[in-house]
C-alpha cells in the first residue's frame, strides 16, 4: 500500500506535469489571426480566447475523417452539430497520408480539405492536429513505417535534423492545401496544435518551439499567397 507521503508526492507530480502539458499546448497553439474582421486570437491576458474581438469559448469534439467512411462524413458532422458543439477536432495521421516515403495520397476517406469544406457548411469551426506524433492508437503513434529505414538512429520526436527534415516535408505538403481554409480567410480553421500529449514525454521545448516556428512560418506564407491570388 502507498503510504500517504507517497500519495501527496504524486499527486504534486501529477499536478505539474498537468501544468507542464497546459503550457505546452497553450504554447504551441498557433491561432489564426487577421487584422480585417475576422480573427481569432489568444487573450493571454484575459486567460481567454477573442473571436472577431469578443470573448469566445469553443466547444469541440473529436472525429477522425479517416476512420469514417467519407459517404457518412456529413452525417456524423450534422449529429455532431445537433448535440451543441460549435467546433471539431481533428488528427492528420501522416501514416496514411504518406504511406512510401514522397508518395502521398488525399484521395476518398483521406481527402482532408474536402472534409475541412464540409465542416465549414456545416456551421463547425475546424482545430487541426498534424502531430506529426498523434498517437490516436495508430501503430507507431501515427508515424509512417519507413521513417527510420534510412536512419535507424533517428531519434524520434526531438530536435534531431534527420527527423524534422521528413516532418518539414510533410508538413510543407498539406499545410498549404489548408491554409486557405483558416478562419480569417471565411473558413472555419481557427487553430494548428503542433504534438499530442508531449508533456507527459518529454519538455523538450526547443523542438515543440521548432515544430512551432515551422508551422507559423507555413501559415504566413500562405495567407501571404492566398492575399496575391486575390
Amino acid at each position: 500500500m502507498f503510504g500517504w507521503k507517497t500519495l501527496q508526492l504524486f499527486k504534486m507530480w501529477t499536478y505539474e506535469c498537468f501544468l507542464i502539458l497546459m503550457i505546452v499546448l497553450a504554447t504551441e497553439l498557433v491561432a489564426v489571426t487577421n487584422e480585417e474582421q475576422r480573427s481569432f486570437i489568444i487573450d493571454y491576458d484575459g486567460n481567454q480566447f477573442l473571436k472577431d474581438g469578443e470573448p469566445f469559448r469553443y466547444i469541440s469534439g473529436s472525429i477522425h475523417y479517416f476512420r469514417v467512411p467519407r459517404i457518412y462524413w456529413q452525417d456524423r458532422l450534422d449529429k455532431m452539430k445537433a448535440a451543441g458543439l460549435n467546433a471539431i477536432q481533428t488528427y492528420l495521421p501522416w501514416n496514411e497520408h504518406e504511406p512510401e516515403s514522397g508518395q502521398y495520397n488525399f484521395e476518398d476517406n483521406l481527402d482532408v480539405v474536402e472534409f475541412v469544406k464540409l465542416a465549414n457548411q456545416t456551421g463547425l469551426l475546424v482545430i487541426i492536429r498534424p502531430g506529426p506524433f498523434i498517437d490516436a492508437e495508430r501503430d507507431f503513434g501515427g508515424f509512417p513505417y519507413w521513417l527510420l529505414h534510412d536512419n535507424p538512429d533517428m531519434v524520434l520526436r526531438s530536435g534531431d535534423k534527420s527527423y524534422l527534415q521528413y516532418v518539414y516535408r510533410w508538413w510543407n505538403k498539406v499545410i498549404p492545401t489548408l491554409v486557405p481554409f483558416l478562419y480569417s480567410k471565411g473558413g472555419p480553421i481557427i487553430a494548428f496544435q503542433v504534438e499530442n500529449e508531449y508533456g507527459s514525454y518529454a519538455c523538450d521545448k526547443n523542438y515543440t518551439k521548432l515544430l512551432r516556428d515551422h508551422l507559423r512560418s507555413l501559415v504566413e506564407i500562405g495567407r501571404a499567397s492566398c492575399r496575391e491570388r486575390v
